[in-house]
């Protein structure tokens, strides 16, 4: 290891990161606190040390900087950062530990953690553990950044840019998306290459999706106490490179090819209109508590980039149940997350964001519940401000759950959605009044702070827990391949009275998940607001009982492309159902109902139903027993234009939703409606053609069902 013999000229302390110019590269790193910092290069990135290294001479504003006349696109380096190390009181530098920048481009290789990369000396019966310092060097087992060339041809490239409350969003994981797809070649399955395939972006079109959200492609670490079990980090949701697209899921290989792959990606998706929102992790990173590695940030300048415990200074608050929280109070972590966000929208075109837990980035100083600094600063940017912005409204701190808290730009994933539908199917009692509001799009939550329904993304299950086609066949998790004896993800007994768990079903009881399976995809359809389907969910998906995946990175968590019968039925009522809503403005108004209020009285484009075929009563909002009522649409009085400013009108439509396990008499309503009303939907039928013709005045209302009606003059 010697002194770089090359120029070394001051550089600029901005942009920070490598970055390349046709002519050499700067280089720019913050940290406040440190004593000097050290440029590593290396010539491979499983080199045991740097072949030559800088020493910054530079500092303006506590960043640290140097250019590099020589220096190309593909070298390799990292850092070694110089100051106290006082765990105790907050300080963890120790230059033996070979650091990532936190501004990164492209990380070479999966990042899994090695003792070695401990700042502290691991040793229990030590009396100075957790605090002694680690001299070991960390260079040979931490992973090298790589400089990249941001070159790239985009053809023109333009958003979709489909107007939010038209967006229907696939959530899904790169990988495990085409990881066993038949027709995609092996070397190439679990890619980014694998998901831009005219097979995949088809299946896509075919169903009717308007975005696809990615779980994290910011590059990710491996944890330790996964690794040592065997398993791995499949969600990935313990991002170290904010700025790096994940080098695992890039089939050209992990030097820098990444960039490009993914770039290559966002272009096909673009071209068949469909558009890519990133689900992003900002509120912690993947070093852990205060017992884990020293990668990045800690190393870097731990008492900025993290939430300090004021008490006890050698370790963390905790928001995120990860060990850590990023430090949005410190400008330098807002600067960063704001530049990572500005990256993947004007370097990577990107078209939004689902920010998990984001009520842990939110917070102000400790004031539990305060939307803040983050929140504000995004607002006033002019890049991000413009692209969709979706919020994970909770965190595991007190006062966390903030669902129907975020300002406007925001949509939220509405849990109270989620939890209000499924105990309603559940046949859960006292479900209808809050069901109207999740139903109509959720004014409760949104309209008083100027948001729209679109503000509501709404779900019945994500990555996170039950598959939908699970949540209908087992009342327990089974997640004993975890290897944490069954204690981790949900807890919850779904009771759903269907007998037998998972394949061992007789028929009659599978026709019963089917048609729940039927009522639940028709409601999140006919809901206002956005819908999400979590992947596979379109096609019955299977983890066989497991409710936390996050470990699992095999056929269990993959998707299944082998499909029976009742999955390909399945897939083509979705579908159906996807293309219905298109057809109908009504079925997702940009602006909320006239007649929103449950009570109201004198509703002209909104109307609740009694199965007598009345306005609801005051004293059947609030009885424990109703478990139908109709939802009455009136697509003539939606009072809105498109995008061409031409007037919208549709359809007369009429929801009718029974939860009881027994069918129950509908009448319909009398008044200026035509009498037949046609059949559109019956999720008691599992097939189109069961249920074509029309109905007058009074129908039997099928147990556990959905019935869409259309009003024919």
């Amino acid at each position: 290891m010697k002194q770089y013999a090359g120029r070394v000229l001051p550089g600029r302390p901005y942009p920070l990161g490598a970055t390349w110019d046709g002519e050499g590269v700067n280089f720019a790193i913050f940290s406040e606190h440190a004593a000097a910092v050290k440029l590593c290069l290396f010539h491979k990135p499983d080199d045991l040390k740097e072949y030559a290294y800088v020493n910054f001479r530079e500092v303006t504003g506590y960043v640290w900087h140097a250019y590099l006349p020589d220096i190309q696109p593909g070298q390799l380096y990292g850092y070694r950062v110089f100051g106290r190390y006082k765990p105790a009181e907050g300080f963890r530098y120790n230059p033996h530990k070979l650091l990532l920048d936190p501004y990164a481009k492209a990380i070479a290789g999966p990042v899994k953690i090695d003792e070695k990369m401990l700042g502290y000396k691991p040793d229990k019966k030590d009396p100075r553990y957790p605090f002694k310092k680690d001299i070991r060097d960390s260079a040979a087992v931490t992973n090298k950044c790589i400089v990249v060339d941001p070159e790239f041809d985009w053809e023109g490239d333009q958003s979709p840019d489909i107007p939010m409350q038209e967006s229907i969003i696939y959530e899904l994981h790169v990988k495990g998306f085409t990881a066993g797809h038949p027709d995609i070649p092996g070397e190439l399955r679990g890619t980014y290459r694998a998901l831009m395939s005219e097979k995949v972006i088809s299946y896509f079109k075919n169903l009717g999706i308007t975005a696809i959200e990615l779980m994290p492609v910011q590059h990710f670490v491996h944890d330790w106490f996964l690794v040592e079990k065997g398993l791995h980090n499949y969600w990935g949701y313990n991002t170290i490179g904010f700025f790096a697209p994940h080098a695992e899921y890039c089939s050209m290989g992990h030097a820098g090819q990444q960039v490009r792959e993914f770039k290559e990606l966002i272009k096909a998706y673009h071209k068949a209109g469909i558009e890519v929102i990133l689900d992003v992790v900002y509120n912690h990173t993947g070093e852990g508590n205060h017992l884990g590695p020293t990668i990045c940030f800690r190393g870097i300048d731990n008492l900025n980039y993290y939430r300090i415990n004021t008490e006890k200074p050698g370790e963390y608050i905790d928001y995120t149940g990860t060990g850590n929280t990023m430090n949005m109070l410190c400008a330098q972590s807002l600067r960063l997350v704001m530049d990572s966000l500005r990256y993947w929208i004007t370097e990577m075109h990107v078209d939004g964001f689902r920010f998990d837990l984001a009520s842990a980035l939110a917070r102000g100083l400790y004031e539990v519940g305060k939307l803040s600094t983050f929140l504000d600063t995004i607002h006033q940017d002019p890049v991000i401000s413009r692209v969709k912005l979706i919020a994970e409204p909770w965190d595991i701190g007190q006062g966390g759950y903030q669902v129907g808290n975020f300002p406007v730009l925001w949509a939220e994933w509405n849990g109270k959605y989620r939890d209000c539908v499924r105990k309603f199917w559940r046949g859960d009692e006292s479900q209808v009044k809050e069901l109207a509001y999740r139903l109509s799009g959720s004014s409760d939550l949104y309209e008083d702070d100027g948001r729209l329904p679109s503000a509501s993304i709404n779900f019945i299950t994500c990555h996170d827990g039950f598959t939908l086609h699970d949540l209908v066949s087992y009342n327990e998790k089974h997640n004993l391949a975890n290897k944490e004896n069954n204690r981790d993800g949900e807890s919850h007994n779904h009771s759903w009275n269907s007998g037998a768990e998972g394949p061992t079903a007789d028929r009659k009881i599978i026709s019963l998940r089917e048609q729940r399976k039927r009522s639940f995809m028709a409601t999140l359809m006919l809901s206002q607001g956005v819908p999400m389907i979590s992947h596979g969910d379109e096609c019955g998906r299977t983890q066989h009982g497991n409710n936390n995946v996050y470990c699992q990175d095999n056929e269990q968590s993959w998707f299944n492309w082998a499909w029976d019968e009742n999955q390909q039925a399945f897939f083509e009522f979705t579908r159906r159902m996807i293309a219905l809503r298109k057809e109908h403005p009504v079925t997702h108004k940009r602006r909320f109902f006239k007649g929103r209020r449950i009570r109201g009285a004198g509703v002209k484009d909104i109307r609740w139903l009694n199965t007598e075929g009345l306005d609801m009563t005051d004293d059947q909002w609030d009885a424990d027993f109703i478990r139908c009522m109709g939802m009455l649409l009136n697509g003539e009085l939606i009072n809105e234009v498109n995008e061409k400013g031409e007037p919208l009108s549709d359809d007369i439509l009429l929801l009718v939703v029974n939860s009881f396990w027994e069918a129950i008499g509908f009448s319909l309503p009398d008044g200026t409606l035509g009498e037949e009303w046609e059949v559109l939907v019956d999720t008691s039928k599992d097939h189109p053609k069961h249920h074509a013709g029309t109905i007058t005045k009074v129908f039997n209302m099928p147990p556990r069902s959905l019935v869409l009606l259309r009003n024919l003059p």
